[in-house]
């Protein structure tokens, strides 16, 4: 099996990289030598993204990729550090405001902005049960009480990124299966730097990489 990991930026997989050993490393990734698998940084955002996993899809063949990230999170149910597997990811501003109404891309007959993943996380990780989420990705990450309430209203997600969605479709255009796991660092409220777990976040998205990794090795898919 031929495994991509994607991750927008190396500090989110910092830990993953040191215990893992990178062969050929790069500025875009590495091979991982656990696993017949390739690591790639896209940079932060759902641009970035796109066209990172596009050039890479194009010129390379995988069986599965994983996007991981941290995350804030709408859903206080979810504790920070908390690891959740997104099933679906909307991209939540593609669309046209008319007035006080929001028009998605797909009522406007131009597109759609609703994307899931394609492999749940127990196809090649019993043992890995995590709750599982609905996310919106984002150019702006919600930081006003009014806006948070509206998107609430609106679409009622769980978890925030500003990747997710488009490695969602960047992984459906080239038909490769995909999952995405992200680790909660913060509650979506009004930005408050100090109740961030930036560092719990990483640290267990990290150690479930490298357990997820570790499991690939000896299992035959």
């Amino acid at each position: 099996m031929r495994l991509l990991l994607v991750a927008a930026t190396a500090f989110e997989v910092g830990d993953l990289m040191s215990k893992v050993k990178i062969q050929n490393s790069k500025e875009e990734g590495g091979q991982l030598s656990t696993v017949n698998c390739q690591l790639l940084i896209t940079g932060v955002g759902m641009v970035a993204t796109a066209f990172a996993l596009g050039r890479e899809l194009a010129k390379n063949q995988y069986d599965l990729a994983i996007n991981l990230g941290i995350a804030g999170s709408f859903d206080r149910n979810i504790a920070l550090g908390d690891i959740v597997e997104i099933t679906e990811d909307t991209l939540a501003e593609l669309g046209a405001e008319d007035d006080e109404t929001f028009l998605p891309i797909a009522q406007m007959g131009f597109g759609e902005s609703v994307f899931e993943a394609t492999k749940p996380l127990t196809d090649v990780y019993k043992r890995a049960i995590l709750q599982q989420a609905r996310a919106i990705t984002v150019n702006t990450v919600h930081g006003n009480e009014a806006s948070i309430q509206k998107i609430q209203q609106r679409l009622n997600p769980q978890i925030e990124s500003m990747e997710g969605a488009a490695f969602f479709y960047a992984c459906r255009e080239a038909n490769v299966p995909c999952m995405q796991i992200r680790a909660v660092s913060n509650y979506v409220e009004r930005r408050n730097r100090d109740a961030w777990q930036i560092g719990l976040a990483v640290k267990n998205l990290n150690t479930f990489a490298v357990e997820l990794l570790e499991h690939l090795k000896v299992k035959k898919l």
